[in-house]
């Protein structure tokens, strides 16, 4: 097997590799470009790619590299004076952008561009700008030389471009006609990839298509009447869709082709519009709607991308990305959910990638395993720096693990709120979750950034813990000890165990020193109230707290050494070393006959 890195041996059958290959993007390294400095940002990528972190931190700067030398070979590859760092040129730091892309028999340039990574072959590329308002020098590296070469996989730009895959720059705060323009994009990928099995459907030894690639001209009105009924059907689709938001509307899709429209390899004509509003009124261009029609128009055209070919990926088709930023804008609560799902299954419904920029816990779902969430932000010196924070793979989560945090996720949308930075602290409940809540609340200025995780059972926190551990910063934990056996005595406490499983993934902590573990004996309600509650835990605790100073003091004490491993720990809280030291400390409870559930999991 060729190792990590290798370069092709130039009589190398290279069939057992493309077999492996789909063609993908796989990775982008981008130094000196807007707010990113010198510092080179890696960003590996996966189906689905997550950028969090702070406000200007980068993360739609990394969306827009890509979809620049993605344009190389047009004026909108070139950079202006304000993309440069500072808005100066700088000789000795001048932007670029290295891209390494998936290849396979169809895609692939010449055997000395390519090399095998991880069972993959693939190809780099870089750009380098040394002056604004120029095209930008491009470079591939010749695994031959094992360097950086002047000439180029593929070779002209217009060639290359069509060898990786196809991005659709969704802004956020795009003007309206470029909005308008988007959502055309992706409806144009739509109709090409339905057209292009309307006429693979005809038998013929070349589809028409493919002629369409080569050689435009006599074919474009044969597409164009061979598209409507496609284009009728997508009307029809687009217009459902959008009712169930704005009721009564339809959408019109104007291509406005017409037989003098040059000879290119675009199938409608570039005024082609969407029109919509009332079925039986007056319909507009989008660019004329609000902010929420034309942001429900863009989730309808990606509902039909998953929708549009029922998951087949068809042997030759041009990859795409999506790169989006920030999806929440102007989506009700409602949609939120849904449209995390329509990202998700796009690469699994078709031949997409997906990479989008966020501020919402709800757009990150643990439980998948096509997912990278990267964390771009700043390091103390103001550089930008990406770290990929989670990769699914290497967390090693089983399969009760992604069970447990899919009906977390739908408990709680904003469990993945620790991916976004701060202090983390896991408890296993509603009570604590309450307590801890209104304690902060009390003092926003003195609890600022910090994420109180409810795991709603104990082996869930088991399941956060291996999440947290690959993560790599530090985080607390808060449990219930319970007792060995339920109240009867006669029986089993089916919670005991999990203490052991806390213990031990707690102890496999990427950085031990940061990591604080604390439980409540026996339980939350005893420890601190010096009471069992039965129901209506959540609400008892709040009253507790407001009602009664000491309680509230005592439970402060318990979240500021949950806070700081420094301070020491407070009554009713326990550390321990080992199983049999905790059975020690909760014997005496056990034989003074106290009282607890079953299972205190709530």
């Amino acid at each position: 097997m060729a190792r990590k890195g290798a370069a092709i041996d130039t009589g190398m059958d290279l069939s057992k590799w493309y077999d492996s290959s789909e063609p993908k993007l796989r990775r982008m390294i981008i130094k000196n470009f807007r707010c990113i400095g010198n510092s080179p940002v890696t960003i590996d990528l996966d189906d689905i790619v997550v950028l969090v972190g702070p406000n200007n931190a980068g993360k739609s700067s990394i969306l827009k590299a890509y979809e620049i030398v993605m344009n190389h070979g047009s004026n909108n590859c070139k950079l202006s004076e304000s993309d440069f760092p500072n808005g100066k040129i700088n000789i000795h730091e001048l932007p670029q952008i290295e891209l390494h892309t998936i290849v396979n028999g169809d895609t692939t340039p010449a055997k000395r561009w390519v090399q095998v990574e991880e069972g993959k072959t693939l190809v780099k590329e870089r750009w380098t700008w040394s002056s604004a308002n120029a095209a930008p020098k491009r470079q591939g590296f010749d695994t031959e030389k094992n360097e950086w070469d002047d000439q180029v996989p593929w070779g002209a730009p217009g060639v290359a471009q069509t060898k990786r895959p196809q991005p659709h720059m969704v802004e956020a705060f795009a003007q309206p006609q470029e909005q308008e323009k988007q959502v055309l994009d992706l409806l144009n990928a739509i109709i090409k990839d339905r057209i292009k099995g309307v006429q693979s459907a005809t038998g013929e030894e070349l589809s028409d298509y493919s002629k369409l690639l080569l050689q435009i001209g006599d074919l474009r009105k044969k597409i164009f009447a061979e598209s409507k009924e496609e284009i009728s059907s997508i009307e029809t689709e687009l217009s459902s869709l959008i009712a169930d938001i704005f009721p009564g509307y339809v959408v019109k899709f104007d291509p406005r082709a017409d037989e003098d429209i040059e000879n290119d390899v675009t199938l409608f004509k570039s005024s082609a519009r969407l029109l919509m509003g009332p079925g039986m009124g007056y319909q507009s261009a989008i660019d004329k709607q609000g902010s929420g029609a034309r942001r429900t128009l863009l989730w309808s055209a990606l509902r039909l991308l998953v929708q549009s070919n029922g998951g087949k990926k068809s042997a030759g088709e041009r990859p795409h990305v999506l790169l989006l930023d920030e999806p929440e804008l102007c989506l009700h609560p409602n949609a939120v959910r849904e449209a995390c799902r329509v990202l998700y299954d796009l690469p699994k419904k078709g031949n997409w990638q997906v990479m989008v920029t966020t501020h919402s816990p709800a757009f990150i779902d643990l439980s998948r395993n096509n997912t990278t969430i990267v964390r771009v932000e700043r390091s103390e010196q103001g550089e930008i720096f990406g770290t990929t924070v989670f990769r699914p793979e290497k967390v090693q989560l089983d399969h009760e693990d992604r069970e447990r945090l899919k009906l977390l996720n739908i408990f709680d949308p904003h469990v993945a709120e620790f991916f976004f930075g701060g202090k983390t602290v896991i408890v296993e409940g509603d009570t604590e979750y309450t307590a801890f809540k209104y304690i902060m609340s009390t003092a926003p200025e003195k609890y600022r950034n910090i994420h109180i995780i409810r795991a709603r059972g104990k082996a869930t926190i088991v399941s956060l813990c291996k999440i947290l551990n690959h993560f790599g910063s530090g985080y607390s934990v808060l449990h219930d000890t319970d007792l060995p056996r339920t109240n009867k005595g006669d029986r089993k406490n089916p919670a005991w165990p999990h203490n052991t499983s806390i213990f031990e993934v707690v102890k496999q902590a990427t950085h031990p020193n940061k990591v604080r573990h604390l439980a409540s004996l026996p339980n939350f309600e005893l420890a601190y109230f010096g009471k069992s509650i039965k129901s209506d835990k959540p609400y008892n605790a709040l009253t507790n707290l407001m009602l009664d100073n000491e309680a509230f003091t005592h439970v402060e004490t318990v979240l500021q050494s949950l806070l700081d491993i420094k301070n020491e720990v407070p009554k009713g809280c326990i550390t321990w070393s080992n199983e049999e030291e905790l059975l020690q400390l909760v014997t005496p409870l056990a034989e003074a006959g106290v009282a607890v559930e079953d299972s205190n999991e709530e």
